[in-house]
């Protein structure tokens, strides 16, 4: 830190305060009685003023600049305007020792021995408030909430806006050392207001609002009177006893002596928003101080260390911008570093620090060693091992244990120095004198070694990579660059303040000066941009650049070197600068130079740089022909000239090698046709078509199909022109097409058909398959478009596409449930075994999914297909009708469980108890044997069980073929299943007979149809009788009959004859008319009040009345699911 003393003014009386008008344009002096006015500008005495009669000890300057206060001994308090004019005057009972304006409502307190008073311009009284001791200064923190005051007694106390005391700080001198200068820090960084407290226990200290102490107290060797912050809050200004103005941190740490005086500070101030310091002293003296901070810092390649606050350290990575602060707590006067090691110098010692690791990104640094002991340099340098310490002609070379092992005394002043690296231990030192020689010397060598002399002092100096070249700029803004070896000027060039070499790249370098930027490659003219600030350092394409204060990396694309390289051809040199940074642009303009130039090595390079994998292919595509042994660089250079879009220059030197064909396919390929036209001249009608034909390819690509389709049909292309007529639909040019082609062309008119049948136009496939006389695929039309009259008429005369027709004819019923015209589809096919394995699947399926009733369809249904089955093949006669009985057997337990499981798992049922009775009964008595799957014994017992017992029943069963009571369970099984209502299983007055062995069944009904009039046997005259009324049982023959053979309990069957049949009534006889090869079967009713009703198709039997419910319900029979409009 430099400290300028600006202006020095002397006046008759004592300096007690100093205040700044908030825009830094006029200083208010306390001096004697009066307050005097200055210019800021040139430290003109503007206007003394007048208005107290005692010494005036304080002033203060509101915060809005448009007015201030000065207090005096005569215990008075005046109010000025910025116009230098007294606008109020009050008292205190004392005299005024302090005065400060509040920063945010411009309050004034106005402190004396006894109190202090609060006032604003809106008040018309000043309110006062008592204190204990006497108050030596006050000030408002930053948001103008409270005031502390600083007392005679050592305490401070902090009050709010209303006087009251809200905090205490009692220090522990006590009256012994009053408080003299307090301040609060103005920096809107911090989160805490802090408070500076100087006392004349000759301590500062530091605390919070709270009254909270931060860190602990700075002994001071004088007796502070004045404390004052720079306006950011960086940095302290205070005087006293001493004599002088010292500079500390906003921690209290000492920087330094910013002037020295003939008597006592008594007041110091900081302009506003400025470097400039005031001082106010005993004798009368005021002093301006300008404060220059001059930039201490170190570069080694992409690492920056420079000092902030005066007493940190931060180390800035310039790639990565990483940053680590290292705190040293004292004056950091050098920096130095190098590779791993940093090396700081402290008033009294110096710091040498290392990283942790060998990471080059790694920013964690640790104290090596300290040197304990004070130096006094101009330079400071560091190496691996050893410290180097510049004094004027002097160098020093230390160890880190503060050894000295080398000194080297130089003939001039030393100006620059630099370490250019070396082994550890062994490195080498760039040294330039003032009197323009340069010289080398290694920190292990005594002696130093010239490398050249010139004529001028050297500012600034810089070796390039291989230590071949060296730069150096003079006293006179010169760069010149030097062959090291040969020591001849290699070229020089004016406005140059500093100067690098880029550690990258041997022959570039660059240089600052005048405001710009300039970038010279080998012996090329110089490349100038704008650029404030001196040039440091060159790595690659970034350059570091200090400017004032502040080190920045500045991203500089390499292009102007690299066109300047280009020009000349050089394509491995201008790749080399390319690499240290250029724009995507930039490498392509490279990559196709070196093309064209055929330098397919460096141009392979660039294209994967932009990774431009087409030009990459070609170089590819190159390089192997060159392996195979081409050699021809004008075909080459075709093919470069074809990528790039010269397609006139490349087909000029296709056709001057003798490969039209390639100039052919490259204007076809990019569907310039009319110049394909134009090269081919009068050439091959083949070469014509296949023009022809790519020229369609590029309509079809180009969205025009129509064109396309043109084009494929003139160049005989019919599959193609077909794929596009077909793909957008256009039925009349397609029915035009497939009419024109051949019958022997086959594939394009079966493709003419696929998009017919597309389209629906089943017409027209069906006419291309005639026309082809494929009649498979034309049944298989018809059975994908469901048109099955055709496709049968196709059968009736071409049986070998039966299969082809009805196989899927039955899957279509069997997906639209028409499972009965599917089974009979499956016959037609021959696939017996598909039609009943389908019904099991679905049967299955519906006793899983306790569906019973449609289970007992699906059995039933298994049963007439196993029926009809036994009928067609003898062979499985015997099997099928074992299965037939099987599932008439399991359709009609399902039918009657579907009831009982409604009953238990639906809240509400329709039937009645006894019909739940019945059908339990019935259950029971069928599933003596293997329950099927699904059906549960557990419900009709249930069932059966609540009925008894709700309702009691013990009745006997009455058996219709005896009139015997027998136990139910005793009752024959197959004459009792035989006689149920399916509705309700309830038993019906039904007996089974039996033809005699003679009599046929066509025989058999025309007998009973005949009805023969019986006799009555009561009465004396015989009488017809024609009423329906009960007979008896001797005029009956078939009861007759029935009662004498049924003596026993045993199972007999009645066998009628001709004679019997003739006395029944066509209305007492039911018959099961089954196909063959099963035998009808003949029923009697013995009680024809009773009516009963049986289903044509399933031959169930049902009391009418139910029948004809359930008929209405479900408009067909509840067991078959006959509809009831079909004829019988």
């Amino acid at each position: 830190c430099v400290c300028v003393c600006v202006c020095v003014c002397v006046c008759v009386r004592s300096i007690s305060d100093l205040a700044f008008r908030p825009d830094g344009s006029q200083l208010i002096v306390a001096a004697g009685n009066r307050v005097l006015v200055y210019d800021t500008a040139d430290g003109t005495l503007i206007q003394p003023l007048k208005g107290h009669k005692d010494t005036v000890y304080c002033v203060a300057y509101a915060k809005d600049g448009k007015r201030f206060a000065s207090g005096s001994a005569d215990k008075s308090i005046i109010i000025w305007t910025s116009k230098l004019e007294g606008i109020l005057k009050y008292t205190h009972n004392d005299s005024i020792q302090c005065v400060a304006y509040n920063p945010v409502t411009h309050q004034l307190a106005s402190c004396s021995s006894g109190d202090f008073g609060l006032w604003s311009p809106e008040q018309k009284s000043v309110s006062k408030h008592k204190v204990s001791s006497k108050i030596t200064c006050c000030g408002w923190t930053n948001d103008g909430q409270y005031l502390a005051l600083g007392m005679m007694n050592g305490v401070v106390s902090v009050r709010n806006k209303n006087g009251e005391e809200k905090v205490k700080i009692e220090r522990p001198g006590g009256s012994s050392s009053p408080i003299w200068s307090i301040a609060w820090n103005p920096s809107k960084d911090e989160h805490n207001d802090i408070l500076a407290v100087a006392d004349w226990g000759q301590r500062l200290s530091f605390y919070q609002l709270s009254g909270k102490q931060i860190g602990k107290d700075r002994q001071l060797s004088f007796d502070p009177c004045c404390v004052s912050f720079f306006s950011k809050g960086e940095y302290i200004v205070m005087g006293g006893s001493d004599k002088q103005a010292s500079l500390y941190t906003r921690d209290g740490v000492r920087l330094g002596t910013i002037g020295e005086q003939s008597s006592w500070v008594w007041t110091c101030r900081v302009k506003p928003d400025s470097n400039y310091v005031v001082l106010g002293c005993q004798d009368g003296t005021i002093a301006f101080f300008q404060l220059i901070f001059s930039t201490v810092h170190g570069l080694y390649k992409d690492r920056y260390a420079y000092r902030d606050s005066m007493t940190d350290v931060i180390v800035q990575h310039l790639i990565t911008e990483q940053k680590v602060r290292i705190k040293c707590r004292e004056l950091v006067k050098k920096i130095a570093i190098y590779r791993s090691r940093l090396a700081i110098q402290l008033p009294e010692k110096i710091l040498i620090y290392e990283l942790l690791s060998d990471d080059s990104s790694d920013m964690h640094y640790r104290v090596k060693e300290k040197i304990c002991k004070r130096f006094e340099c101009n330079l400071l340098v560091v190496c691996s091992q050893h410290i180097i310490l510049c004094q004027e002609k002097r160098l020093q070379c230390l160890s880190f244990t503060a050894v000295r092992e080398k000194e080297w005394l130089m003939e001039s002043l030393i100006r620059y120095i630099k370490v250019i690296g070396g082994p550890p231990g062994r490195e080498g030192l760039l040294v330039g004198l003032k009197n323009g020689a340069i010289l080398k010397i290694f920190v292990d060598n005594p002696f130093a070694i010239t490398l050249l002399k010139q004529n001028t002092s050297v500012r600034c100096l810089d070796m390039s990579t291989s230590r071949s070249k060296l730069a150096v700029v003079d006293e006179h803004n010169t760069c010149l660059v030097y062959d090291i070896h040969t020591k001849e000027l290699l070229f020089q060039e004016p406005n140059a303040n500093s100067v690098a070499w880029n550690t990258q790249c041997e022959d570039m370098l660059c240089f600052s000066g005048s405001g710009y930027l300039n970038i010279k490659a080998s012996n090329f003219p110089v490349h100038q941009q704008k650029l404030q600030g001196f040039v440091v350092g060159y790595n690659g394409s970034k350059i570091f650049c200090l400017h004032v204060y502040s080190m920045a990396a500045v991203e500089v694309p390499q292009s102007a070197p690299m066109y300047q390289y280009l020009e000349r051809r050089m394509f491995q040199e201008a790749y080399q600068i390319a690499c240290l940074g250029v724009t995507d642009n930039d490498w392509r303009d490279l990559a196709t130079e070196a093309l064209e130039g055929l330098d397919f090595h460096t141009a392979k390079k660039a294209f994967i740089r932009v990774r431009d994998l087409r030009y990459l292919e070609l170089i590819n595509s190159i390089e192997e022909r060159k392996k195979r042994g081409e050699s021809n660089n004008q075909l080459f250079l075709a093919d470069v000239y074809a990528y790039q879009g010269k397609f006139h220059e490349a087909a000029k030197l296709y056709r001057k090698t003798g490969h039209d064909s390639r100039a052919l396919s490259m204007y076809t390929d990019l569907r310039m046709f009319e110049y394909a036209k134009d090269f081919l001249g009068s050439a091959d009608p083949k070469d014509t078509k296949l023009l022809m034909k790519k020229q369609a390819d590029w309509a079809k690509n180009s969205k025009e199909p129509r064109a396309a389709a043109d084009m494929y049909l003139t160049a005989g292309e019919h599959m193609k022109a077909i794929e596009i007529i077909g793909e957008h639909g256009w039925m009349d040019m397609l029915i035009d097409l497939a009419r024109k082609l051949d019958k022997a062309e086959r594939e394009p008119l079966s493709r003419c058909a696929v998009f017919f049948k597309k389209f629906n136009h089943h017409g027209y496939a069906a006419e291309i398959y005639n026309k082809m006389g494929d009649l498979k695929a034309l049944v298989l039309l018809h059975v994908d478009t469901r048109h099955w009259d055709e496709a049968f008429s196709l059968v009736e005369k071409h049986s070998q596409f039966r299969d082809d027709v009805y196989v899927p004819y039955a899957q279509w019923l069997a997906e639209h449930d028409r499972f009965e015209e599917a089974q009979r589809a499956f016959h037609k096919a021959g696939r017996q075994a598909e039609a009943v394995r389908v019904l099991e699947q679905l049967t299955h399926n519906a006793v899983v999914e306790s569906r019973f009733n449609d289970a007992s369809y699906y059995y039933w249904m298994l049963s007439m297909q196993c029926l009809d089955i036994a009928r067609d093949n003898s062979e499985k006669k015997e099997e099928m009708l074992k299965k037939f009985h099987s599932f008439q057997h399991l359709a009609e337990l399902y039918h009657v469980y579907h009831s009982v499981h409604r009953y238990m798992s639906e809240p509400f049922s329709s039937n009645m108890p006894e019909i739940l009775f019945n059908i339990s009964r019935f259950l029971f008595h069928n599933l003596t044997r293997d329950v099927p799957m699904g059906i549960s014994k557990v419900y009709p017992s249930r069932a059966a069980h609540a009925l008894e017992r709700l309702e009691g029943f013990s009745e006997m069963l009455l058996c219709f073929k005896c009139y015997n009571q027998v136990p139910g369970e005793s009752t024959n099984q197959e004459t009792y299943a035989s006689r149920q209502s399916v509705a309700c299983s309830e038993v019906l007055p039904l007996v089974e007979f039996y033809l005699e062995d003679d009599i046929s069944d066509e025989e058999a009904v025309s007998l009973i149809d005949l009805e023969v009039p019986r006799v009555e046997r009561n009465s004396k005259s015989q009488c017809l009788r024609l009423d329906d009324g009960t007979e008896d049982p001797e005029d009956d023959p078939f009861t007759a009959k029935l009662s004498f053979e049924q003596g026993g309990r045993a199972f007999v069957p009645v066998l009628v004859n001709r004679a019997v049949l003739r006395c029944m009534s066509r209305r007492d006889v039911l018959i099961k008319r089954w196909p063959r090869p099963l035998s009808w079967q003949y029923y009697r009713s013995l009680l024809p009040d009773v009516s009963i009703t049986m289903c044509p198709s399933c031959f169930q039997m049902f009391h009418s009345e139910d029948y004809e419910l359930l008929v209405l319900q479900h408009n067909c029979c509840p067991y078959c699911r006959r509809p009831i409009d079909e004829p019988s």
